[in-house]
């Protein structure tokens, strides 16, 4: 009897959503994986896990969390959950007990991202200058798409 695959539920930062995994998913889909993006709103840690947790509950289980940059802190929250087989890091945080997203990045130097973003109705927004910085591995038209979001947010 074949193994059943383990769902995969993917976990973004703080400057993306659930989209930006949007160029994986369809291949691991094509090898026969159940895939979601969960799609939080980054108020707080806790409501963004309640998010993950709400989505456990969507595909089979047991369920494998990825996580890029702060989705790191949000699978290690929400990885205690039952229905998860394991959490795998891309370019995460993982902070320890104890530890919050802002303490364990405040442990490392200060990348220049943080010279291009401006703290704004209790949120972090990317500068259009500092596209770039932070994305720099796109294409210039990913780059440019990215950038008239950050900015078209800003005027909101």
């Amino acid at each position: 009897m074949a193994k059943a695959k383990k769902s995969i539920i993917f976990c973004h930062g703080i400057w993306a959503d659930g989209s930006c995994f949007n160029k994986v998913i369809p291949t691991l889909q094509a090898e026969g994986y159940e895939v979601m993006s969960a799609q939080y709103g980054l108020d707080t840690n806790e409501s963004d896990v309640a998010t993950v947790k709400r989505t456990l509950g969507r595909v089979s289980s047991p369920a494998i969390l990825v996580g890029h940059s702060y989705g790191g802190s949000v699978i290690t929250a929400a990885g205690m959950d039952e229905r998860v087989a394991g959490l795998v890091y891309i370019a995460a945080l993982a902070p320890d007990a104890g530890e919050t997203s802002q303490s364990h990045i405040n442990q490392f130097p200060t990348t220049d991202i943080f010279s291009h973003i401006e703290v704004a109705d209790g949120r972090l927004w990317i500068l259009p200058e500092g596209v770039a910085c932070f994305a720099g591995d796109l294409s210039e038209q990913e780059q440019r798409s990215f950038g008239l979001l950050t900015s078209r947010l800003r005027r909101t």
